[in-house]
């Protein structure tokens, strides 16, 4: 077991990728907070895991909760070695029918929530001495511009200058931070992605699914398995010369 006698805080753990992670990490031997808006679904997931996992409530936008929810899992582990900010949210909009509120919401969950987490995490390692590991959720969507989702895409792209700057920071204080850039990822968030396609590009409702699964050199859309492996790798003492990477994972989308 690669992970054995570790703790992580997963954020937005209740479900998804984040779900995935906190599983197999369990499967590893590491202890897990999960940590989710959504107290009860969390709650439900730790219950599925078992005795290997907690359920600690985090608003990502409100440092008061980012603190406490940090402070539960120190109090029921004794510290944290890896954090992985999972927890985030995605939008559309042509330019010219961006909101203020709405670029204001993904950049407060995605960018802020994500520096954030980071930093009281990384404060906690620092005081205790912590050799530990700081994965951040980038995204292919990172790499590029995409017609219809400027305020994603330059968030994710934001968490990939973030993720340099923190790991160039922090590997002093022997902290590695490095980020794996999903691709198109099955899931129940999908059917919001999906809704967003086909408002704006006037597509039947499962179409966009279609297109972009069958644009996958792979063959298929991904699915929050196929990402678990490098969230295992960067966590492990494997990688332990790994510093401020982005690691795609996307089953051949892109290519850097």
């Amino acid at each position: 077991m690669r992970l054995h006698g570790k703790c992580a805080l997963i954020t937005g753990a209740a479900r998804g990728i984040g779900l995935a992670f906190a599983k197999r990490y369990a499967a590893e031997g590491a202890r897990i907070a999960i940590a989710d808006i959504d107290l009860e679904r969390a709650q439900a997931a730790a219950a599925e895991i078992g005795a290997a996992a907690i359920a600690v409530k985090m608003d990502v936008t409100d440092q008061a909760s980012i603190d406490a929810g940090v402070a539960a899992t120190i109090k029921a582990f004794g510290q944290i070695d890896i954090l992985i900010n999972n927890a985030a949210i995605f939008s559309a909009a042509p330019i010219v029918e961006i909101t203020r509120e709405d670029y204001t919401r993904v950049f407060d969950i995605n960018v802020s929530g994500t520096l954030f987490t980071l930093q009281a995490v990384a404060r906690h390692m620092i005081d205790k001495g912590i050799k530990g590991r700081i994965i951040n959720m980038a995204s292919q969507a990172g790499r590029r511009g995409e017609s219809l989702v400027a305020v994603y895409c330059a968030s994710k792209a934001a968490i990939i200058s973030l993720t340099q700057s923190a790991g160039l920071n922090l590997i002093a204080h022997g902290i590695n931070v490095n980020a794996i850039a999903p691709g198109v990822v099955d899931g129940e968030h999908w059917d919001g992605v999906d809704a967003f396609f086909a408002k704006y590009e006037n597509k039947p409702l499962g179409q966009k699914k279609k297109e972009v699964a069958a644009s996958v050199p792979y063959g298929r859309m991904g699915r929050a398995e196929d990402l678990v492996g490098m969230a295992v790798f960067l966590a492990s003492a494997d990688a332990d010369y790994v510093v401020a990477q982005t690691y795609n994972v996307d089953g051949g989308n892109w290519m850097s």
